[in-house]
């Protein structure tokens, strides 16, 4: 009796015709047992070969999807090949520097990716007891988002935009600005592109060659004119990456991916085209498991030096936060950085909403010994104050300006200064955290000091006054 463990006994084999196409899916009866996830290779007439990956398997049918696409496939001239393993990349320190498409095949005129090491895109997932805490704080450079919304390394934090705000240029600066406060090791940047167009790829490329840090950046592109499938991959074949850097190499890596809302869209139709039953908005039911999937192969591991940090960007439709792709990434990332479209259109950049923005982690990483003393409570009170401002502003909407108290107004300029100078900076401008929270003080200044109920007397006294 053949040894079914051995999986070269059933790869390799190949089945002659489809039963049938739609999109970007075939489906093929009476195979043998297929594994989930499989690698296939779908053959057409002329003996051109596209890749695929296993989605369903059963007893009677298996529907696979094809990479590439199923335009010029015909039923009976169309031979499937299963391969007997998943889907896997080759993996070295190399990459860093080169420009791939969404399967990790290079598209910078460099040579072949060459590497003995080949690795499972669907990665491993990390058992939560071998999970470190994050506590290292990360520098990005902009002041709103160091001195109010802290990046732990470690973490998982989203930027909720909208379609026409600056996430790109956002995105680009952090990747070319993060640092690990108090480390030597420079921070090595893995990008994702899904479904971006080709000017947005120039952007993102010209923008790292220019500030010189390209050769610290991997960049995966799978741009808008590509088969929409290939973005179910793109973020798998990134984090892949990640996964070597970090706890093979003990890099520190930041993973940015933009924009998550187009992989979502093509998990929707790909859902869509297999008959599944909807869920909200059409999205299937396992949408939050499938992100869950991506985000939580970011963090720290006890006993290995590299990390993983998260920073997926998507685009909220319509504006809306409660849409399901923002509210299902709430619940599985640590906080998030939203954009606000009032503030871009004042000129703000970046446009970060106060409020509805947050960090879950900022506690453990700021503070004495890890950024300054005062950074808790003076990041405490700016929330407060920032919070009274939109209050008076709705008032003033209301009554007037000149109806309000004297105590109003200086929080109308309060609030003008710290939108103009805390958080509005240039997109090349990059400042430490000592920089962001003597602004911050900077700010407060505007404000009578009876009003700074969350900032201790010893605080006051060292900083107000300065």
């Amino acid at each position: 009796m053949p040894d079914l463990n051995n999986k070269h006994l059933l790869s390799r084999r190949e089945y002659i015709s489809v039963d049938k196409i739609e999109g970007p899916l075939v489906f093929i009866r009476n195979t043998h047992p297929v594994g989930y996830r499989e690698l296939i290779e779908c053959i057409d007439k002329q003996g051109n070969v596209r890749l695929g990956i296993v989605l369903e398997t059963s007893v009677s049918t298996v529907v696979a999807q094809v990479f590439e696409g199923t335009s010029g496939l015909t039923l009976p001239d169309t031979r499937v090949r299963f391969s007997g393993e998943p889907l896997t990349i080759a993996v070295s320190k190399e990459m860093l520097g080169r420009v791939f498409n969404g399967l990790g095949q290079p598209i910078d005129g460099g040579p072949p990716q060459r590497s003995d090491i080949e690795l499972d895109v669907n990665g491993m997932a990390i058992n939560p007891t071998s999970r470190q805490y994050p506590r290292d704080f990360i520098q990005t450079g902009i002041s709103v988002i160091d001195g109010m919304n802290t990046l732990i390394r470690g973490q998982k934090l989203p930027i909720f935009s909208g379609n026409g705000l600056p996430h790109n240029e956002l995105a680009a600066q952090i990747a070319k600005q993060a640092k690990i406060r108090g480390s030597d090791t420079e921070v090595a940047v893995v990008f994702a592109a899904m479904g971006v167009k080709h000017d947005i790829a120039r952007f993102f490329t010209r923008s790292f060659e220019q500030s010189g840090v390209l050769g610290n950046v991997a960049l995966f592109l799978s741009l808008a004119d590509d088969p929409s499938i290939e973005r179910l991959i793109t973020p798998r074949t990134t984090l892949t990456l990640a996964e070597y850097l970090a706890f093979k190499q003990d890099m520190h890596v930041l993973v940015i991916m933009t924009d998550m809302t187009n992989y979502c869209e093509s998990l929707r139709e790909i859902s869509t085209i297999r008959g599944e039953i909807p869920s909200r908005k059409g999205y299937p039911g396992y949408l939050y498991s499938d992100l869950a999937e991506l985000y939580e192969r970011s963090g720290m591991i006890k006993g290995y030096k590299g990390s993983i940090t998260l920073l997926p960007i998507l685009t909220m439709p319509n504006d809306d936060i409660s849409h399901p792709i923002p509210d299902l990434s709430g619940y599985i990332t640590e906080g998030q950085i939203v954009f606000e479209r009032e503030m871009d259109g004042r000129g703000i950049y970046p446009p970060v909403a106060g409020l509805p923005s947050l960090s879950r982690l900022m506690k453990d990483g700021i503070g004495k010994g890890m950024t300054r003393e005062d950074h808790p409570h003076l990041a405490s009170q700016l929330f407060a104050a920032y919070s009274y401002v939109k209050d008076v502003r709705n008032l003033a909407s209301v009554i007037g300006e000149e109806e309000l108290t004297p105590l109003d107004c200086k929080y109308l300029e309060f609030g003008t200064q710290f939108e103009q100078k805390f958080v509005s900076q240039r997109q090349d401008e990059q400042r430490n955290i000592e920089q962001t929270l003597d602004l911050g003080w900077e700010v407060l200044r505007s404000l009578p000091v009876e009003e700074l109920h969350r900032i201790t007397e010893q605080e006051i006294e060292k900083y107000y006054g300065g």
